[in-house]
């Protein structure tokens, strides 16, 4: 099933649709619901080994700002790098939880720290 792109000139917005049915499709604009669309050329994603990403962003001790861990590619890699370093293999446990992590799932203890304020204070 394609993903098609279509570009609104009323609204100026560009649209994207799945499409399971190309003969039965008729796109309109998800912003306004123009009718009036033209197709463009849809971008396309380039995906990464897991390998190629440590390679290109390196050790973590090589990035001391906070920017290297807003990537989720990166959550876990240290914890990763210490169970290889030390010849142990990963509980499933915390490699279903890094991986949920890095696809957007927090941890519920996390969730809750979501919402505070930067400068709350805890007791």
């Amino acid at each position: 099933m394609p993903v098609y792109e279509f570009f609104c000139p009323e609204c100026r917005k560009k649209s994207s649709f799945l499409v399971r049915s190309a003969s039965s499709f008729e796109p309109k604009c998800s912003k306004c619901g123009s009718p009036n669309v033209s197709r463009v050329i849809s971008t396309f994603a380039y995906h990464k080994s897991i390998t190629t990403i440590h390679e290109e962003s390196g050790e973590p001790s090589r990035h001391p700002s906070a920017d290297y861990y807003k990537d989720p590619r990166n959550i876990g890699r240290w914890a990763e790098k210490k169970f290889k370093d030390m010849g142990m293999e990963m509980p499933g446990e915390i490699q279903q939880k890094i991986q949920a992590a890095r696809e957007g799932e927090l941890p519920e203890s996390v969730k809750d720290l979501q919402s505070a304020s930067p400068d709350a204070s805890y007791s």
